[in-house]
């Protein structure tokens, strides 16, 4: 007998659906030629399903920012989860899955973070419009830290939430560096981030 599907989950997939197309069509055309209608028809729904669910294209935008850094920082605390310290052998496989992150993606994900900055710098309406949601996603992402620490036994000897804001500010600049000017920069950058992590003794 097939599963019969809860409101809340049958949401949920259109959802996931609807960043999966929005992430597509925003890496294809970037994030100021993307229209809703070409999400839309990339999920195979109408536009009405998207306002079901993101009240705009910079809302839309901003929840496919907040599952890519789910992801990425699920990654390093992946690897991390198996270390009881971090030196030089932990420090190359997180560099190495960023750097496999980034070719997965990662690259237009960052040309993306930058062109959506542009575009709010530029807009000050917009700016003002979504800057609690962008309040929100680092935000979400410090929770994430947090939670992802506490599964590690670590702490940080920083604040979360500046923790999350340095990684927003700094990892699209790291990608499109690295990329751009053939430079790895992933590894004292890494450095760096796992300075202010401490794991349990």
């Amino acid at each position: 007998m097939a599963e019969r599907w809860t409101r809340e989950r049958r949401l949920e997939h259109t959802r996931s659906l609807l960043l999966d197309a929005a992430e597509a069509v925003f890496g294809e055309k970037g994030f100021t030629a993307a229209t809703l209608d070409d999400i839309a028809y990339a999920a195979g729904y109408t536009k009405g399903a998207i306002y079901k669910h993101f009240s705009t294209k910079e809302d839309l935008f901003l929840a496919v920012s907040d599952r890519y850094w789910r992801r990425y920082f699920d990654s390093f605390a992946e690897v991390m989860s198996s270390a009881s310290r971090v030196g030089a052998h932990e420090l190359d496989q997180i560099a190495e899955r960023w750097r496999q992150l980034s070719l997965d993606r990662g690259a237009q994900q960052a040309a993306l973070g930058l062109e959506f900055t542009l575009y709010l710098h530029r807009n000050p309406d917009a700016r003002d419009r979504v800057a609690a949601k962008r309040s929100e996603v680092v935000t979400k992402l410090a929770d994430f830290i947090v939670e992802s620490m506490d599964k590690l036994g670590a702490t940080l000897s920083i604040p979360p939430l500046l923790f999350a804001e340095t990684l927003v500010a700094t990892s699209d600049s790291v990608i499109l560096g690295s990329q751009l000017d053939g430079i790895d920069l992933y590894r004292p950058v890494i450095e760096m981030y796992t300075s202010v992590i401490k794991l349990p003794d």
